[in-house]
């Protein structure tokens, strides 16, 4: 079963039961449903009407949640700022790299599920990418038959509330970033904890911080938001999960 973690701006669908999970980091609201008979699980990340800002996100109780509630992979849905100058707005993207060199939560605390010492299971993940292969592919073709126009790089996490300065988007820029949000960091580094398959399909409404000459207009953002949701609802109704299943592709060397 596939679960979908959703942002700004996207917060249901049609039908869908909310459930509240209990899990050992705090409880997640998630909801349950049907999309063309296939049972899926969505998370709106922020919670009901945006009530969590990026910092205040229980992503280790949201991605536990996820696992336990029975989703055998996860898809982010995150609305992004673009770095990269030549790629245009209200764009589909598809992350291939993860920057998310601090690994810490919004509280500080390092992002992990293996926070317990001695517990059972406890290791370190070995990655060749955060983003699973198959499901990234799966997700640009069900993406590409919509809009022919996704953008595929690397994504990074930066802490917020606030934006980037100027600055700090110039040094992002420098280490290779194409595009950038509050949250997907740590839900690709727990999913993966959790041998959970991931990827993050993106949508660009607008540029960061000194990219352009002029920050992006708010009417156009709004728009763009818009069209993030279309785009996103768009591909819950079109991706599948193979009869096989997506196989994990990273190894988690326990201690048992």
């Amino acid at each position: 079963m596939i679960a979908y973690l959703t942002g700004s701006g996207f917060y249901d669908l049609p039908e869908f039961e909310p459930i509240e999970r209990e899990t050992r980091f705090g409880t997640a609201w998630l909801l349950r449903g049907k999309v063309n008979g296939v049972e899926t699980l969505l998370l709106p990340r922020h919670g009901p009407q945006h009530r969590y800002l990026p910092h205040q996100i229980n992503h280790r109780a949201n991605l536990l949640a996820l696992k336990e509630a029975g989703a055998t992979a996860v898809v982010s849905c995150s609305v992004c700022g673009i770095l990269n100058p030549d790629w245009p707005l209200a764009t589909p993207l598809l992350a291939t790299d993860l920057y998310f060199p601090e690994n810490r939560l919004g509280d500080g605390q390092c992002c992990t599920v293996f926070d317990r010492p001695g517990e059972p299971g406890r290791g370190h993940l070995l990655a060749g990418s955060l983003f699973h292969t198959k499901l990234s592919q799966a997700v640009r073709a069900a993406m590409d038959g919509h809009d022919p126009q996704t953008q595929s790089g690397t994504y990074a996490h930066v802490s917020g509330p606030r934006f980037n300065t100027v600055s700090e988007i110039k040094a992002l820029r420098t280490a290779g970033v194409d595009f950038l949000s509050q949250t997907c960091g740590p839900e690709a580094v727990l999913a993966n904890e959790l041998e959970l398959p991931y990827a993050l399909a993106a949508f660009g409404i607008d540029y960061a911080n000194g990219v352009q000459n002029m920050p992006t207009p708010i009417e156009v953002l709004n728009n763009n938001l818009a069209a993030a949701k279309e785009t996103f609802v768009r591909l819950i109704q079109t991706l599948r999960e193979p009869t096989e299943g997506f196989t994990f592709e990273n190894f988690v060397y326990r201690f048992e």
